[in-house]
């Protein structure tokens, strides 16, 4: 991959839909040359799949973000590196590394040099030289049509965050910073990114050229993304990187070496031999000390009781308690934290006990929920809370810190969300006015994404079975992360539905076919996801819907003005008169109407949700009636208690309304 002088083309960047959760696609680029090709039984076909295979395992064994292969010799050599953003978690990284791999042969499935950019990784290969080379093929700008009030000071403000994270960027390889006009609105944030093998003389050409396209692309946008192989650029008006995150650079030594001199084909075979009989060897010693330790430690586990009587296998068990034991805190500690749960640092209070908000000595915010003594939310949802939350990694799923299990006293610590839940906002008349509808549907896409990592993509299968507005906490930059898995349920991987006597939910988000027999499944999610929608859109609570003098639901409300051709009835006024995309909105009524059908097989999975939600080109099946929902006869006021009922008497009159069992956490940020 050459650089191609001065010649710079700008490719125009398309929609491209599928299923990789942890990262956003950008730009695919499959070389400059598509006649220098490969088929399917050539060699360099035979060193792509090993190239692939190194990269994989050694995101696996190391959590540098930089990895790099190089495999055969001469025109059949295959170079492969790929880099991630340094904000972002090993998980993560190692999933793009994955699925940016396979996603890249499928779309340039024959030609010898290919590059993919996500939003968390880079990935190149070629059969030429792409080590400590500066490439600027192809440069790609992303174009945004939003103009800054005043372009000049803007403009202004913004070269200098530029020239001060170039510094850093060249040194260190990434740089994040922001600056702040004279208008709160005017924040600009940064990131710049050069890949890991340059030099810092290189990496500050790669800037420069990329700075000198600004003018054309970006200039008095509020927001830029500019990239190519080599480096990357992009401010935003809000905090789009994990500032918490930021690692150091890779050490040198996970940095590729220089290519040597080749040695002659004799000496390069005895080294191969030589590695390959170290790698056996190191294997079976392994293998050998991994099975004693194995066979000790259920040995160990058979001896004792099954730990907090739950029926498992024993290695579920060993890995469930060290995973327990690795997260727990002493109560002395988060009794400081949060000034002795005093009533100042107490955010929210519900029947499973009160949430407080607190601070460890080094800085970092918690919150902290504290189950009462009474709670019916035992020793069971605890523990399932403690386990499901501290296996679940992804953006949008609220982080699980820690644990406290002292005598009475049972404690989860979360991660802080300082804006709440998105029930303060989007049924508060105030409020609401903050949700423009950017930032709804990046609620709407967030919350899809997490439930699809819960259904498919987590090491666990998991149903949810109460996601609502109420569920879904706001960070600081109003990205959504689902909260609360107390009545979560674990699925085998081979395992499509299940029963239960014991119905635990909110009425309105449950699925006809839960609330009346039990019987859920991840369609149930979707049921729940699709009633979120409408009342992100809309604005109004599910329950009560008044529409004038007369009550109904909202899904049967939206059906209404959706048969008779009058969709936008059901959008929220203040998002009528703003500059959101009423196209957008009306395909979003849609999809939700689509998640609350009656029949369980007529609804969307959550990853065909998400592609509906990516991709505009995709077409929509045509909804039918929902499903009827079931109204509470609790006040109005108390709409959104969970209910507790045994399915056997579900088709009564009255139902039985546990506030015990409610866990609705009211976290207002002071």
């Amino acid at each position: 991959m050459a650089s191609p002088g001065s010649s710079v083309f700008i490719l125009c960047m398309f929609t491209f839909s599928v299923s990789v959760i942890r990262s956003d696609f950008y730009n695919v680029a499959c070389g400059r040359d598509n006649k220098v090709n490969y088929t399917s039984t050539s060699i360099y076909r035979r060193n792509l799949d090993t190239a692939q295979a190194t990269l994989i395992s050694a995101a696996k064994k190391s959590n540098s973000g930089f990895y790099n292969a190089s495999v055969g010799e001469g025109l059949d050599q295959v170079n492969a590196l790929v880099y991630c953003r340094c904000d972002v978690q090993p998980d993560i990284c190692r999933s793009c590394v994955k699925d940016s791999m396979n996603n890249l042969r499928e779309l340039c499935p024959s030609t010898k040099e290919a590059d993919i950019w996500y939003d968390e990784c880079i990935l190149r290969y070629s059969n030429g030289s792409i080590f400590y080379n500066v490439e600027t093929w192809p440069t790609v700008y992303i174009q945004f049509q939003d103009n800054a009030t005043d372009a000049i000071q803007f403009n202004k403000d913004l070269n200098d965050l530029m020239d001060e994270l170039k510094g850093r960027a060249a040194q260190e390889k990434f740089a994040t910073g922001n600056v702040t006009g004279e208008d709160v609105f005017s924040t600009i944030y940064g990131l710049m990114q050069c890949s890991p093998d340059l030099s810092s003389t290189q990496c500050t050409i790669c800037i420069d050229q990329l700075k000198g396209l600004f003018p054309s692309c970006c200039s008095g946008k509020i927001r830029g993304h500019i990239f190519n192989p080599s480096c990357d650029i992009r401010y935003e008006t809000y905090r789009f990187y994990n500032e918490t995150l930021v690692n150091a650079p890779p050490p040198q030594s996970q940095l590729p070496l220089k290519p040597p001199s080749v040695p002659p084909p004799a000496a390069v075979k005895d080294e191969s031999n030589k590695r390959m009989i170290i790698v056996i060897v190191v294997v079976i010693v392994g293998f050998v000390m991994l099975l004693f330790v194995l066979v000790f430690v259920v040995k160990r586990k058979r001896e004792q009781r099954t730990y907090a009587g739950r029926s498992r296998n024993d290695n579920d068990d060993v890995e469930d308690i060290s995973t327990i034991e690795s997260l727990r805190y002493d109560f002395s500690t988060i009794q400081a934290a949060t000034n002795s749960f005093s009533d100042s640092n107490k955010l929210g209070e519900g029947g499973f006990g009160s949430v407080y908000k607190g601070a460890f000595q080094n800085g970092q915010e918690i919150a902290v929920k504290r189950l009462s003594t009474g709670s019916n939310q035992g020793q069971q949802e605890f523990i399932n809370e403690v386990i499901l939350v501290a296996k679940l990694q992804h953006r949008n799923l609220v982080r699980l810190v820690g644990f406290c299990f002292e005598g009475s006293e049972r404690l989860l610590i979360y991660e802080f969300m300082p804006n709440a839940s998105l029930d303060h906002f989007i049924f508060d008349t105030v409020k609401r006015t903050y949700l423009d509808w950017e930032r709804r549907y990046k609620i709407i896409s967030g919350v899809a994404r997490g439930i699809l990592y819960l259904h498919e993509d987590s090491r666990l299968r998991i149903i949810h079975r109460d996601l609502k507005a109420s569920n879904v906490l706001l960070d600081a930059e109003m990205n959504p992360k689902i909260a609360d898995f107390g009545m979560a349920r674990l699925f085998d991987l081979d395992e499509t539905q299940a029963m239960t006597n014991k119905i635990v939910g909110t009425y309105g988000y449950m699925a006809p076919e839960y609330a009346m027999y039990g019987q859920f499944s991840v369609k149930s999610d979707v049921f729940s996801f699709g009633v979120l929608v409408l009342e992100i859109l809309s604005g109004k609570k599910n329950h009560n819907f008044r529409n004038g003098g007369n009550v109904e639901d909202l899904a049967s409300f939206a059906w209404k003005n959706w048969r008779e051709g009058t969709p936008s009835n059901v959008i929220d006024p203040i998002l009528k008169n703003s500059s959101g995309s009423i196209h957008e909105m009306i395909r979003c009524i849609h999809i939700g109407l689509l998640c609350v059908q009656e029949n369980v097989t007529d609804r969307p999975t959550m990853a065909s949700v998400v592609l509906m939600l990516n991709s505009f080109s995709h077409s929509l099946a045509v909804p039918s009636k929902p499903a009827f929902l079931m109204h509470s006869t609790i006040d109005a006021e108390n709409n959104d208690s969970r209910v507790s009922h045994n399915s056997k008497n579900s088709t009564e009159n009255s139902v039985q309304y546990s506030i015990d069992e409610a866990s609705i956490t009211d976290l207002y940020p002071r």
